[in-house]
């Protein structure tokens, strides 16, 4: 981590990355990036479906391989980038035929280190391998929900997803949410965590800077008018006037409230929910 000098008041607290101590390359891939329109939180139809985006730092979309169906073909590590769209670093992995892909890379990787896909690779960070395979206790990330689906979760910077059991064909994984899930034991998983664990120790110092990431500002309810939130209206400051929290649109929120529909497909596969509330 790096701070600065105290040159302002929001300048006092800021930290960040020392991006130049850990990253190899500067410039992206041009063969392996594309641009992108962001949708800012709009839907096709161009409603807002999630509130406080909009804005940013226009950005070069990195085309990352999350698949890994080169089975059995070892890659090397070129480059350690940055990428804007995602908070773990990514690099441009070489396999042995010669084929460069973008992939997520583990915590610790290095440029010239060799990974492989494959059934029977070593339980060692940076290799893929079926989740049948991987031993119980084992830290994985980038693990497919589906297989041959690509890799779903586990994908965020120091995040890591736990084996804790195997059973009748499935895999019990603790999500970082404290979630135990089940899937299938032939889905593929990574072995490790995924880089730039430091991310979570940012302190981004002041309100610009959320809005250069593409984060516009976030409004108390309690701020607002009756007739823009159920939290809003009275005189001075005033309570939210009901026994649960709830968001603009009269659904719970917050405050340990489960707000996960009862209905929901993947409700089979939950072993044990996540903690909510205090942590």
């Amino acid at each position: 981590m790096k701070s600065y000098k105290p040159t302002t008041k929001s300048r006092r607290n800021m930290t960040g990355i020392d991006y130049r101590v850990i990253l190899t390359s500067s410039e992206p891939n041009k063969s392996l990036t594309r641009g992108v329109t962001r949708a800012a939180g709009r839907n096709h139809h161009g409603r807002v479906t999630t509130r406080h985006k909009g804005g940013g730092h226009k950005r070069l979309f990195r085309d990352i391989d999350f698949t890994y169906n080169k089975i059995g073909v070892p890659f090397r590590v070129a480059t350690l980038e940055y990428d804007p769209n995602r908070s773990g670093f990514i690099g441009i992995v070489v396999y042995k035929d010669g084929e460069k892909r973008y992939a997520l890379l583990p915590k610790g990787a290095k440029r010239g280190d060799v990974y492989v896909a494959s059934e029977d690779a070593a339980i060692a960070p940076g290799n893929r391998l079926p989740l049948k395979n991987i031993t119980i206790g084992t830290f994985v990330y980038n693990v497919e929900l589906k297989p041959k689906g690509g890799a779903k979760a586990g994908r965020s910077a120091g995040n890591y997803i736990e084996v804790v059991a195997k059973d009748a064909g499935f895999v019990d994984l603790k999500m970082p949410s404290s979630e135990v899930r089940k899937v299938l034991e032939n889905c593929w998983a990574t072995i490790g965590e995924v880089s730039n664990d430091e991310n979570r120790l940012v302190n981004l110092g002041k309100a610009g800077r959320s809005r250069w990431l593409g984060i516009r500002p976030t409004v108390r309810g309690s701020a607002m008018n009756p007739v823009d939130h159920p939290h809003g209206g009275g005189e001075g400051r005033s309570g939210r006037g009901r026994r649960r929290a709830v968001s603009a649109f009269g659904k719970p929120t917050g405050k340990g409230q489960k707000s996960r529909k009862p209905k929901k497909y993947s409700n089979k596969f939950i072993v044990r929910r996540r903690k909510v509330g205090k942590k």
